[in-house]
């Protein structure tokens, strides 16, 4: 009598709750992963997000800080050589030729940076009162394509006349 006891007493888990714990577990850490995928695309978006508008405030910046007689080269290693020639002539993104709208683009880090000088008159520079300076970025996110733009007006620093 005190063996069966013994025997009866001593009873483990069987394979069928093992099976499920384990079967648990799983479906747990299936979960936990795809919250994580889901947090690292949040994060990616946020990051491209984040670089796309500084690259665009950075060429903005930099058209407000050059001379007026530079305003259509643009240096963007910062080697002390212009890169870019913006045109208006209808090639390399500009949209179209004789419009008065000098564009110039770059791509970086999966980023289509597109920028633009509009003179407030056509034909040179120099013969404007003010310039308007716009600059697009776009980036490809997991939800879509995403556009921003930031723009800003700029003053001849020697014009005379009316603008």
């Amino acid at each position: 009598m005190t063996q069966s006891r013994l025997s009866h007493a001593e009873g483990g888990a069987s394979f069928v709750e093992v099976f499920v714990a384990m079967a648990l577990t799983v479906i747990g850490l299936a979960g936990a992963m795809a919250a994580f995928q889901a947090a690292e695309r949040s994060l990616r978006t946020g990051m491209l997000a984040t670089r796309a508008l500084a690259m665009a405030e950075s060429r903005i910046e930099a058209k407000r800080s050059v001379r007026w007689n530079r305003l259509l080269l643009d240096d963007l290693n910062h080697d002390g050589v212009p890169d870019i020639v913006m045109r208006d002539d209808g090639a390399g993104g500009d949209l179209l030729a004789g419009d008065g709208v000098y564009s110039g683009s770059w791509d970086q880090d999966d980023v289509h940076l597109f920028w633009t000088v509009t003179p407030s008159r056509p034909g040179s520079l120099s013969t404007s009162g003010y310039v308007l300076i716009e600059a697009s970025a776009v980036y490809a996110a997991s939800d879509g394509r995403h556009k921003l733009r930031v723009g800003t007006l700029r003053a001849n620093p020697v014009f005379v006349g009316s603008p």
